[in-house]
């Protein structure tokens, strides 16, 4: 499931990929026209600096921006970023293993199953971009 914060991301990014290329954002402007509360904001526009999704410029006429092309950025990247793995369990996810406890995972249904899910999910997730959101957001 997607947290709270990755769904804030998401909207913040949107936004800002409607604005690609236009000069940077206020953070304000996104937390109001986004409803999203400016502290929580603040915090993941600098996690998304961090990761070098966003940069940012200070003083008059500042404000943050997407340092690439929303085409290039692919929605599995942001939500491994924000949110963590897109598997639902440990045991079947491709950058955050971990084993289950007391689990057999050759002889687990859930992992296997699990498995298909996490595989059906990021056939989706790796191919959309962030631009593929902003347009749909935009219709």
């Amino acid at each position: 499931m997607l947290s709270k914060k990755s769904q804030y991301a998401f909207k913040a990014l949107t936004y800002l990929a409607d604005k690609y290329e236009k000069g940077p954002v206020l953070i304000s402007d996104i937390a109001k026209k986004k409803k999203i509360p400016l502290k929580f904001l603040e915090n993941i526009l600098l996690e998304l600096k961090k990761a070098e999704i966003l940069d940012s410029k200070k003083g008059k006429g500042g404000g943050y921006f997407l340092k690439k092309d929303p085409s290039k950025i692919k929605l599995a990247t942001i939500i491994r970023l924000v949110n963590g793995p897109i598997a639902m369990l440990p045991c079947v996810s491709l950058y955050f293993y971990e084993r289950c406890s007391n689990c057999d995972e050759k002889k687990c249904g859930l992992h296997e199953m699990m498995i298909k899910v996490r595989d059906a999910t990021l056939a989706i997730v790796e191919k959309k971009t962030l631009q593929d959101l902003a347009e749909i957001e935009g219709s």
